[in-house]
């Protein structure tokens, strides 16, 4: 059985991570080694455990410790041993997050190692590219539409919000830790990331691209070129510049979703959703 300790008052140090640290600062807690981030809700939580992120210590509801999240905590606590477990009263969660929570459970988790861009595109046939999406809320919905939809895989540029950002993880119902994923680094000899180098790496791997933007030259997200590519990276852009004009130069596609009743264009998460349907395999996954 695991041990609990409650915790009463809100500036407890214990509450330090939870409570007091910036995303930034979790990122970078254990620097120059891997930080930290917080999963929220046990969905998330259980997820990420199954993706293999390590706990560091769990902060739960005084309630649901001995309900709903007690299972979890025993399966975990049975492979790693003597992690902490803090409770607290629903009002001390409360003004951590700001909100309350309606399955008060929280998780501190050591971040995992990243793959390569190469690793990520190997045997992929369809993976979303986010250029600057910067909103959390934006990024966590887009997993979430490429786990339904089956992508095989999401690279972010440099100035993408962290999928790992506890906003962005729990919007994602904790499919970031299901889809693959990773950031363009520099290249070898400096050059920028993105789009220069980071279109050069697509291309030598065998994809064509496509930038969902509005231009009078695109074409329909339904014209079946799209369809019938054997290797399509879709890449989208942040919510109000859109994609930058030295990526749009580079691709091999301007595509357009059609609008009607005068509306101009959605939400960039709602246009990954309609986009990633429109260019899908067939194969979508199925993994819970």
């Amino acid at each position: 059985m695991f041990q609990l300790t409650e915790i009463t008052d809100f500036n407890a140090p214990e509450l330090d991570v939870y409570a007091r640290l910036s995303e930034p600062q979790l990122y970078n807690l254990n620097a120059p080694e891997r930080g930290i981030f917080i999963a929220e809700s046990p969905k998330v939580i259980a997820r990420a455990l199954r993706a293999g992120c390590r706990p560091l210590s769990f902060l739960v509801e005084k309630d649901q410790a001995e309900g709903e999240a007690a299972d979890l905590l025993a399966q975990c606590l049975e492979r790693w041993k003597n992690i902490p477990v803090y409770t607290a009263q629903m009002g001390i969660l409360t003004k951590i997050i700001g909100y309350k929570l309606t399955r008060g459970m929280l998780c501190a988790m050591l971040r995992p190692s990243l793959p390569t861009v190469e690793e990520i595109c190997r045997g992929a046939r369809r993976i979303a590219v986010l250029e600057r999406v910067m909103n959390p809320t934006n990024v966590g919905a887009i997993f979430r539409s490429a786990a339904a939809i089956g992508l095989d895989g999401v690279l972010l540029t440099p100035g993408c919000s962290d999928p790992l950002y506890r906003r962005a993880a729990r919007v994602s119902m904790g499919t970031v830790f299901q889809i693959p994923w990773t950031f363009f680094e520099k290249g070898k000899d400096g050059e920028d990331a993105w789009p220069g180098e980071g279109m050069r790496r697509l291309c030598a791997m065998g994809f064509r691209t496509a930038a969902l933007a509005l231009r009078e030259d695109s074409i329909s997200i339904e014209d079946q070129r799209l369809k019938q590519e054997e290797r399509l990276a879709l890449i989208l852009g942040t919510e109000g510049d859109g994609l930058a004009a030295e990526t749009m130069a580079d691709c091999d596609y301007i595509v357009r979703i059609p609008m009607g009743h005068g509306v101009d264009s959605l939400n960039v998460a709602a246009a990954s959703a309609v986009a990633f349907w429109e260019v899908r395999t067939g194969s979508a996954a199925t993994k819970s």
